[in-house]
């Protein structure tokens, strides 16, 4: 490529809608060409330079199961031998296809932090819900039976708790906060050891299954690496006390969902909100959809109506940091 030609960068038609008039800006006067995505497969563009994978590109395919307009997106990126960049939408980059952008030597950025704050709040209602025994009230509801919370089915209070939160980024800490708030005590679990935040315990990934046993709730954060997946299997489950509960807002496959079953079905775990599965969509036949101490969510624990401007946000910052 040389300077003269023209940037060519991909993206759907509704970003070109919403952001086209804040490009030229981000790149400081260099030409460009806005190249739109196909939404079927026949003809998709190729030989683009930068590509921005917007919410509404993914739509509604997951990891697991990738419908056809995301499907095309791909063909043209891997169709363009000079591509160097690759936005997502997304916080993370566990899709296999950015695996793949990074073996071939182009730059994948995420938009971390962007729904940092829609997911801690998710995560702190599925807290609530299971704490003050949502699940058992809606089903008494349904049922049109009047069924208060005393004798042996009152809460415990949530004060005084301790809630162990793993992976410490904008989700992490900004739910840290919400459940300090409430005077629940955090310890945090991330890549090092090395201590968070004032006042916060602190230990590393390897070093959970140690502390699982102080854990009242246990909410996972994190990003899924190899040191994250299957962090949450039987070994670990077998440490909590059976009146704890788990919060998953990170990825499925942090947690071995099979074990996980065993111990909800064995009362050996008190309830679990989850927002993401092992694999995506949820089987019908998975019996998380029917257990009583269950919350299950279909990964929509971070969508919002102002998600979509701070990604946008996002993506022009990155865009003026690399035309420089």
């Amino acid at each position: 490529m040389t300077t003269q030609q023209p940037l060519r960068i991909l993206m759907s038609e509704q970003t070109l809608g919403r952001i086209g008039g804040q490009l030229a800006e981000a790149l400081g006067g260099r030409a460009y060409e806005p190249v739109i995505a196909a939404q079927s497969h026949g003809n998709e563009p190729a030989d683009v330079d930068l590509a921005f994978i917007s919410r509404d590109v993914t739509g509604l395919s997951t990891k697991h199961r990738v419908l056809e307009s995301l499907e095309s997106f791909y063909v043209s990126l891997r169709k363009s031998p000079r591509l160097a960049w690759v936005h997502a939408h997304s916080a993370g980059a566990d899709r296999p296809i950015f695996a793949e952008l990074k073996e071939r030597g182009i730059r994948v950025t995420t938009s971390s932090g962007a729904n940092g704050q829609v997911v801690a709040q998710t995560a702190l209602a599925g807290v609530l819900a299971l704490a003050r025994e949502f699940p058992r009230m809606f089903d008494a509801q349904r049922k049109r039976a009047w069924t208060p919370l005393i004798g042996g089915l009152l809460p415990r209070d949530l004060a005084g708790q301790t809630a162990v939160v793993v992976g410490w980024g904008p989700i992490g800490r900004q739910l840290a906060g919400y459940l300090q708030m409430l005077g629940l005590t955090v310890i945090a679990v991330r890549s090092a050891a090395a201590p968070a935040s004032d006042g916060v315990e602190t230990f590393a990934f390897e070093d959970l299954a140690d502390i699982a046993g102080r854990a009242d709730w246990l909410v996972l954060a994190c990003p899924l690496s190899d040191r994250t997946r299957g962090l949450v299997d039987a070994r670990l489950l077998a440490r909590m006390a059976p009146h704890a509960r788990l919060v998953n807002v990170a990825r499925g496959e942090v947690v071995v969902e099979s074990d996980l079953i065993d111990a909800l079905r064995a009362n050996a775990l008190a309830g679990a909100y989850l927002d993401v599965f092992e694999h995506e969509p949820l089987a019908s036949q998975s019996p998380l959809w029917d257990l009583e101490n269950v919350i299950a969510t279909p990964h929509s624990a971070g969508h919002s109506d102002g998600n979509e401007a701070r990604v946008d946000r996002i993506f022009l910052d990155y865009l003026r940091d690399w035309r420089q």
